[in-house]
């Protein structure tokens, strides 16, 4: 057995800002972990602009916003270091933040994943994990659910409730896993025109009206009866989903008790074969969209620690990071679609 000191770094699409999580992750013929501090540094406004909208722009304007943001995701990281006192890391994990995700174009891109940021960091920095499993006929995605059978395996299945949904679990001795919705990255920009962060607790959802109209049209779109592995990107949204919403003409309000029914439907409808289910990811602590969830399924739905609802995924990072380091198996192809199961990311020194 052997103890790791890591940083596991992650920054999800629905744009709160980067999640550091300083744990150390004992790995051996089993894995376990302990929390020791995490913290989330949010985004200004001007860089949640450029993040929700770089994936228009031209392939050279991405690369220079790459530079600009591994430089910024160092900063974030050496005042967390700073900040908490931590000292003696073996490594950084680090997921960087998706603009990209076109695996049925064989192409993935995540920014702030330069060599650089460990000089900027004076660390061992591993990272980039998902191109090398969309180059093998991967998905690139989930990732997370590897780190599910290692660290929360004693669950049916793990939900993560974030800018998208996903879920993974095991399946005929394979873990499998898939994105199930879209969720916050749905949610938290209506709720951003009615003046609010996002919609906390679901109430704008509990005291608004739901469409049935729009609601049936969202129960149908055809990505929910597709087969795994499949994942969803903002590609998907904008061209798929965000058009009948701007075509239904309706309130914001609307808008968000719609689809937040749309959301626990799907959810319930992907965790109905399970018995316990871990849920974690901000969407956990929408209490009207957990009810909802609970009022469709006889799956008994936990939460844990806030720390780990909160932190889960820069954990599993910092483990794929782990795994990485010790050149084990951190991609299942079960999950992603790949030709095979692999060792992926990339290890820069400073």
């Amino acid at each position: 057995m052997k103890t790791y000191s890591v940083i596991g770094v992650m920054s999800g699409t629905s744009l709160d800002g980067i999640d550091l999580l300083h744990c150390t992750i004992t790995a051996g013929t089993s894995f376990s972990f302990e929390i020791h501090t995490a913290s989330t540094y949010a985004y200004s406004s001007a860089w949640k602009e450029k993040l929700a909208h770089a994936h228009t722009w031209p392939l050279e304007k991405i690369k220079a916003l790459d530079e600009d943001y591994t430089i910024l995701l160092s900063e974030y990281i050496n005042r967390f270091i700073n900040d908490k006192n931590v000292s003696g890391l073996d490594f950084i994990a680090s997921h960087g933040h998706t603009i990209l995700h076109q695996p049925e174009n064989q192409f993935t891109y995540q920014i702030g994943n330069l060599p650089k940021l460990a000089k900027l960091t004076t660390q061992k920095v591993i990272c980039d994990f998902r191109v090398q499993d969309v180059e093998l006929g991967g998905q690139g995605a989930p990732l997370v659910p590897i780190g599910d059978r290692l660290l929360f395996g004693e669950f049916d299945a793990c939900v993560n409730l974030g800018g998208f949904s996903n879920i993974s679990s095991e399946k005929n001795g394979q873990r499998i896993a898939y994105d199930i919705c879209p969720l916050n990255k749905v949610l938290n920009p209506y709720a951003n025109k009615l003046g609010k962060e996002f919609d906390e607790s679901g109430s704008i959802a509990r005291t608004s009206v739901v469409n049935l109209g729009l609601l049936d049209q969202l129960d149908q779109l055809q990505y929910y009866s597709k087969p795994w592995p499949k994942s969803l990107g903002i590609e998907w949204l904008e061209a798929e989903f965000l058009p009948l919403l701007n075509l239904a003409e309706l309130n914001s309000e609307e808008i968000i008790a719609t689809c937040t029914q749309h959301f626990a439907h799907q959810i319930a409808k992907a965790i109905s074969s399970h018995k316990r289910v871990l849920f974690t990811g901000g969407g956990a602590f929408n209490n009207y969209l957990m009810e909802q969830i609970s009022k469709a399924t006889d799956a008994e739905l936990i939460l844990p620690d806030p720390d780990i609802i909160n932190y889960k995924e820069a954990l599993i990072f910092g483990l794929l990071g782990v795994l990485k380091d010790r050149g084990e198996i951190n991609n299942l192809a079960s999950v992603t679609g790949a030709s095979r199961n692999h060792c992926s990311g990339k290890i820069y020194c400073p």
